[in-house]
């Protein structure tokens, strides 16, 4: 079990990699760490926050993949319909783009300090873009 430190809007969590429902998606994630970047409010998916990677591509499949993600299970959405992306869920979430409804693969779940997460997505609602970094723990 890979365990990850996820720094996000002021706090800091853990998490696993999905290894075994997801392991192309987490030997891709693997190759992006250390991950810094910053997390904006999604527009159209309700309550959670995603990095925009544009026209990107990693050449995945769909695996463990679902537009229904839990508070604190992140998606990484392999492009196509819309922009490729990771998603991370605060709230209730129903993963979409404008143009309708995605499916985005569970790669990794927040195992602790998911407390922290409607917090944050409030603050990068009111706030703005707030700086994230997911590093080996």
């Amino acid at each position: 079990m890979t365990e990850l430190r996820i720094k996000v809007g002021g706090r800091e969590m853990t998490g696993i990699l999905e290894e075994e429902k997801a392991p192309l998606t987490c030997e891709a994630f693997r190759k992006m760490l250390p991950l810094k970047s910053k997390v904006i409010h999604v527009r159209w998916s309700g309550e959670a926050v995603w990095i925009p990677y544009g026209e990107e591509r990693l050449g995945l499949p769909y695996e463990n993949n679902t537009s229904h993600p839990q508070i604190g299970q992140m998606l990484l959405y392999i492009g196509g319909v819309s922009e490729m992306e990771i998603l991370l869920p605060y709230g209730a979430c129903c993963f979409s783009s404008c143009s309708g409804q995605l499916s985005g693969n569970h790669f990794l779940t927040i195992t602790e300090g998911k407390e922290y997460l409607e917090e944050m997505g409030k603050k990068t609602l009111w706030e703005g873009a707030q700086e994230i970094e997911i590093e080996y723990r």
